[in-house]
């Protein structure tokens, strides 16, 4: 019987043995890669540290240069830093979150007359606005901010011809009698019936 017995446990454990051999042999071969990726990690994590260096002097500038081109409370670094934030919010329809960072912008005593002047500037800007281009809105939103009275291009050079037209005529020293509307092509609506 106790022959019996130990030949049953000599052939469960060498059956035992051969998938415990091979479980061993890949354990060693994962901790071994998993040390190379480690310090593949160390490398990553310092390009990052870098990057968000960069990042931090870069937020810094942009701070600096708003205090320097605002003169006022709009230019102080917290009222930059959550005006952009709420004019971004605005942008993307996020609401809700914009008016709890206005209540914000407003407990720090900022111009709330600042954040729609810079909301209608990038409305203005919003089809050279493009998201496949990294930063495109937080650049476009940071330069409405330091200048909320920027005009687009386009629009730019269309001003002064239609702006010189109208001068013209007030500088002409004959005064010329005022053209008589023209009369419309179309036929008038009519009203439509009341529902009874």
């Amino acid at each position: 019987m106790r022959r019996r017995v130990l030949s049953v446990k000599n052939s469960v454990l060498r059956h035992l043995a051969v998938p415990g051999l091979i479980l061993m042999l890949a354990t060693g071969g994962a901790f071994a890669q998993s040390g190379d990726t480690h310090a593949q990690d160390q490398g990553k994590s310092a390009a990052a540290a870098a990057d968000a260096a960069k990042e931090n002097e870069r937020k810094t500038a942009e701070f600096a240069e708003a205090s320097q081109a605002i003169s006022g409370p709009a230019g102080n670094p917290e009222c930059v830093w959550l005006g952009r934030r709420v004019v971004r919010l605005m942008w993307v329809d996020d609401l809700d979150t914009a008016f709890r960072h206005l209540d914000l912008y407003d407990r720090f005593g900022c111009p709330g007359g600042h954040i729609q002047a810079a909301f209608r500037c990038l409305t203005r800007f919003g089809a050279q606005i493009d998201d496949k281009v990294p930063r495109s809105l937080d650049t476009r939103i940071h330069a409405c901010w330091l200048n909320p009275n920027a005009q687009p291009q386009t629009a730019a050079a269309g001003a002064p011809a239609t702006s010189g037209a109208a001068t013209s005529p007030a500088t002409s020293p004959s005064p010329s009698p005022s053209p008589a509307p023209a009369a419309s092509a179309a036929p008038a609506a009519s009203p439509s019936p009341a529902a009874k």
